[in-house]
């Protein structure tokens, strides 16, 4: 993105007039007192394809032949790099600023056939920074937002190099990363491995392990050379003397990425276990951090904090929402494929072979029957203990439960009220137990039991300025009719047949009075009845909008119900190939 200033002769003027998206940013310019200051500037911020209708002054005319490769950056007048670095000491060279141009826009360029997705600029950018970040210095940490596409960003990455290459990930999202691979990217060869015999030493080959693998078959993968290594969710590995933290340091990689919207959970040194985890050689003594950055910031020293950034500005690249937000949509989605569990995948079969030993029956009791298996392979789906009975422990027995838990510990460290949606009111019941066990915080659950003027009570404290920061939800009960603008991060926690029902329930907060960035998550049971449901939204089929009455569930039910037994099995059973 450009950013579009005026200048008075003595300061900065109005924001310019016409196509772009106001903004303030910070740029080191001339003061009253004839200093150079950081100084926030109204500005208006366009992509390079609508820099040609801006008003002619010398930067623009600069830039403008850059995009035509035209000139180099010694044409660049001091205006038009006029960023600060992160200790406003100095601006970036005109070098480094035409850099970040040619090499994103040639990223651009050659990812558009190769790579399945409209890159946004700013994700354009971070591939390109990837790359010159990790030629300069071997390893990168990209620290975007949550919902600005760091998976999309590092599989951009992938592509752009030759050998076998390594993705290591929690459990629960492995199947997820062969998705999207497979979604974005089918040049490269995705294989999800869980153990046994490395695949071939291929260089379209990206293995794809969980870190539990890591762990129990940490000679297999330390023992091979990796063009790659990407660590996604990197912050599981914040404490260096784990057994898991010991394996991620031994597996050999010429490139090592780490991903994740939380460098600094609890303390420094979680930072520094991160930067020792992909720039060893920059960052090998831990003491001398600590004496050089962590003492003094716990002392409150500001230099020590600039120090810091200034130090980190090369290798980990943060990024908000706010601050990219003209290159963003209203509403992003991301959807996010979870893995079963061990228990999960026995109750889940199981209960399939019960359903196949019984029958479904015939008439109004079958589609009672058909009701009753669907409810509860969603239900083991979400958490087995709805199944067996057995909650004593929530965590480590469901992949999207442990996703789920992630993102609201997550969201509710960086202070981002969250809503989640659920259409089992025993699942809800759990959800607030894990937040109140877990993240100290009081859930209130939103939900058809209450009374008019119990969700009245629970809508307007969610919605005041220190109101609770999770909100849980009934999909029926809370799908239409509330304004939920608080928040700007939207979890659905289970999949419902009409994708209608779930974009209501999302527009709980995408309504009027948002000024932000909605993140829509929808989560998602790999290899089960829920990736039908979710591959039925995606190809908007009849199945979709059986019915126009809000209780299309009904007419998908009886949908299936009309199958017989043997096609209706073979829809539920789990596709252990995906």
């Amino acid at each position: 993105m450009f950013a579009l200033w005026t200048w008075t002769g003595r300061r900065p003027g109005p924001a310019p007039r016409g196509q772009g998206e106001p903004d303030r940013i910070a740029l080191a310019i001339p003061s009253d007192t004839g200093d150079i200051a950081v100084t926030q500037v109204e500005c208006m911020l366009v992509e390079p394809d609508h820099l040609t209708v801006a008003r002619r002054t010398s930067s623009v005319r600069a830039w403008r032949a850059a995009l035509d490769e035209a000139a180099d950056a010694s044409t660049l007048p001091p205006a038009a790099h006029a960023v600060p670095n992160a200790t406003g000491t100095g601006i970036i060279s005109a070098d480094r600023a035409m850099r970040a141009l040619t090499g994103t826009m040639a990223v651009g360029a050659e990812l558009d056939t190769m790579l399945r997705a409209r890159l946004r600029p700013y994700q354009a950018r971070g591939i390109a920074w990837l790359r010159e970040t990790v030629d300069v210095h071997g390893g990168a940490v990209l620290a975007d937002e949550m919902g600005l596409g760091k998976t999309v960003q590092a599989i951009g990455f992938l592509l752009g190099h030759d050998g076998p290459q390594l993705v290591l990930c929690p459990t629960s999202l492995v199947s997820n990363w062969v998705h999207e691979i497979e979604r974005f990217a089918p040049s490269l060869r995705p294989v999800a491995w869980r153990g046994g015999e490395l695949p071939s030493d291929a260089s379209d080959l990206v293995v794809i392990a969980g870190y539990p693998t890591l762990r129990g078959h940490a000679g297999p993968l330390g023992e091979r050379s990796w063009a790659t290594v990407i660590f996604d969710e990197a912050q599981v590995l914040k404490n260096p003397r784990t057994q898991v933290a010991k394996a991620a340091r031994a597996v050999t990689a010429q490139a090592r990425i780490a991903l994740t919207g939380t460098p600094v959970e609890n303390h420094l040194d979680e930072l520094w276990a991160l930067l020792n985890l992909v720039v060893p050689r920059s960052f090998t003594h831990k003491a001398q951090f600590r004496r050089r950055f962590v003492r003094p910031i716990h002392e409150g020293s500001a230099d020590a904090a600039l120090r810091l950034r200034d130090t980190l500005e090369p290798i980990v690249l943060t990024r908000k929402k706010s601050q990219v937000a003209a290159a963003l949509p209203p509403k992003i989605h991301c959807d996010l494929i979870c893995d079963l569990t061990d228990e999960q995948g026995r109750l889940y079969d199981e209960l399939l072979d019960r359903a196949e030993d019984e029958g479904f029956g015939s008439g109004v009791q079958r589609h009672s029957r058909v009701l009753a298996v669907l409810t509860a392979l969603g239900q083991v789906c979400n958490h087995p203990g709805l199944i067996s009975g057995d909650l004593d422990e929530l965590s480590g027995r469901s992949g999207k439960f442990d996703i789920c838990a992630d993102i609201l510990a997550n969201n509710v460290e960086l202070g981002d009220p969250t809503l989640v949606f659920t259409r089992f009111r025993r699942t809800g019941e759990l959800l607030v137990r894990h937040c109140a066990e877990q993240l100290g915080v009081t859930a209130p659950f939103f939900h058809g039991g209450l009374s008019i003027d119990e969700r009245t009570r629970i809508v307007t404290r969610f919605q005041s300025a220190d109101g609770p920061p999770v909100l849980i939800l009934s999909l029926r009960a809370a799908g239409t009719g509330l304004t939920l603008t608080r928040a700007a991060d939207v979890i659905h926690y289970d999949r419902w047949w009409n994708p209608a029902v779930e974009a209501q329930a999302s527009d709980r907060a995408h309504r009027i009075g948002q000024t932000r960035t909605v993140t829509v998550t929808t989560l998602t049971t790999g290899t089960t009845v829920e990736e039908h449901i979710a591959a039925m939204h995606d190809r908007k089929s009849a199945l979709a909008d059986l019915t126009s009455d809000t209780d299309a569930g009904t007419g998908a039910v009886a949908a299936l119900a009309r199958l017989d037994d043997d096609h209706l099995l073979t829809l539920l059973r789990r596709k252990r190939g995906n």
